[in-house]
């Protein structure tokens, strides 16, 4: 499993996020431990009350546990994880929430604990929590047979395309996606040695560098957005520089968007509001069957809710109605048998809700294949997309090249023009002189 933990504060914001079922399909509050309060946001309360007896700010640690998207993981697996985190994280017996999220038809855990420690109102230290956190998630992949991301086995072979969050919202904004960007970025990077051949290389992909405002390398794409050159490429300003320069001599951004705006002719224009709309329709067709999917879904997880809690309240009141009362009761107690009856509904109640679990997870892993399905569908959808949209900026590059070269051509056949034009004068001024 992939683990991401970070220490915070702001515990109603935290809740507000785990309960959100507008970008997650399902939600489920799995577990509140060493709480008084039955709800996350009270739970949170309270752990945000005893915060203030102490100087800790960020009294809460959270952590996520995604597996592999090809895995299906138990209930009893991720307990199972979050458990050896708590205690290798040194947060064991602290008050903790587990959440359960189903999001783009994968399932994935949160768990919170509240790191003041009650008894002597101090937080409990996180020192090194990443290194022992990619340890156990080494851990995991390894003992489940899951293939290890390269990111895992070395650290320095992490995905290069890795994106911030900053970035995938720009990117969600404008509509391109910021790994062809990164990656385009970097392969002309790698493939020249200079400023020429890189501003060559992207205009070859309709990109163009550019003087920004605040930086000094910017890069534009065919629609004029601006993306920070040394950002994308995980590199120092100082290092952009050294190979590029300072930057001043190139065009300033309004310069930049000018120059597109000329040669980004209105037919290339419709060419990718076409491919757009026509994959936007698709999409909009898909998001509602993941709509009416996500609602039939949680109408059937309610249903199987209120049926095993009506099904375990008859089973309580059959197990209370065991249990002798009154002067049989106490016979009973003095002879055992009350013991053994006690004894035989508990282990019938534990049978109950294990079996309640098992139904629940059942239903879940029908209801993920079937969502499995639709997510399949969706990933082509943006596969074709993406490759659609790769052919188009392939064509605007061939264009903006062959332009290039047109104005180029121009450029050294009016310099030959006007070098016969000036050896023919010569030529007719030596004459004269030799008369």
């Amino acid at each position: 499993m992939i683990l991401k933990g970070s220490q915070r504060g702001g515990g109603q914001n935290l809740a507000a996020h785990l309960l959100n079922v507008s970008d997650n399909e399902h939600v489920r509050v799995h577990e509140l431990r060493g709480f008084a309060s039955e709800d996350l946001r009270g739970a949170f309360k309270e752990a945000e009350a005893i915060s203030r007896g102490t100087r800790c700010r960020q009294y809460l640690f959270s952590l996520s546990f995604s597996p592999p998207i090809s895995e299906d993981v138990s209930v009893e697996e991720f307990e199972a994880a979050i458990n050896r985190a708590e205690e290798r994280l040194g947060l064991d017996g602290q008050p903790r929430a587990i959440i359960f999220h189903e999001k783009e038809g994968r399932r994935h855990a949160h768990g919170v604990w509240s790191r003041i420690d009650a008894q002597t109102m101090t937080a409990r230290q996180m020192s090194f929590f990443k290194t022992k956190l990619s340890g156990l998630s080494r851990d995991l992949y390894l003992e489940h047979g899951w293939k290890l991301p390269s990111g895992l086995e070395n650290a320095a072979e992490r995905d290069p395309t890795n994106f911030t969050l900053a970035e995938w919202q720009q990117a969600r904004r404008q509509g391109i996606d910021p790994r062809w960007l990164k990656s385009t970025l970097q392969d002309c990077w790698q493939r020249s040695d200079g400023k020429a051949a890189f501003s060559q290389a992207l205009q070859e992909r309709s990109l163009f560098l550019a003087q920004g405002d605040r930086r000094s390398h910017v890069v534009l794409d065919h629609r004029g957005d601006v993306w920070s050159l040394p950002r994308m490429l995980n590199l120092k300003t100082k290092d952009v520089r050294g190979r590029l320069g300072d930057g001043s001599d190139l065009p300033d951004v309004a310069a930049t968007k000018k120059t597109i705006a000329d040669k980004m002719t209105p037919a290339l224009k419709g060419h990718v509001q076409e491919v757009r709309k026509q994959f936007r329709d698709r999409e909009t067709q898909l998001k509602a069957y993941k709509v009416e999917m996500t609602r039939l879904h949680r109408d059937a997880r309610a249903t199987l809710e209120a049926q095993l809690e009506r099904n375990w309240q008859e089973e309580t009141k059959a197990r209370a109605a065991r249990l002798p009362r009154g002067l049989r009761g106490l016979l009973s107690r003095l002879t055992g048998k009350y013991r053994q009856i006690r004894n035989t509904n508990e282990a019938e109640a534990a049978t109950s809700r294990e079996q309640q679990a098992a139904e629940r997870q059942k239903l879940v892993e029908q209801q993920l294949r079937q969502r499995a399905v639709l997510r399949e569908r969706e990933q082509e959808l943006r596969q074709q997309q993406a490759e659609r949209l790769s052919e188009l900026r392939s064509d605007i590059g061939r264009y903006l090249k062959l332009g290039r070269s047109e104005t180029h051509d121009r450029r050294q056949a009016r310099t030959q023009r006007n070098a016969e034009r000036g050896a023919r004068t010569r030529a007719s001024t030596g004459l004269k002189l030799s008369r």
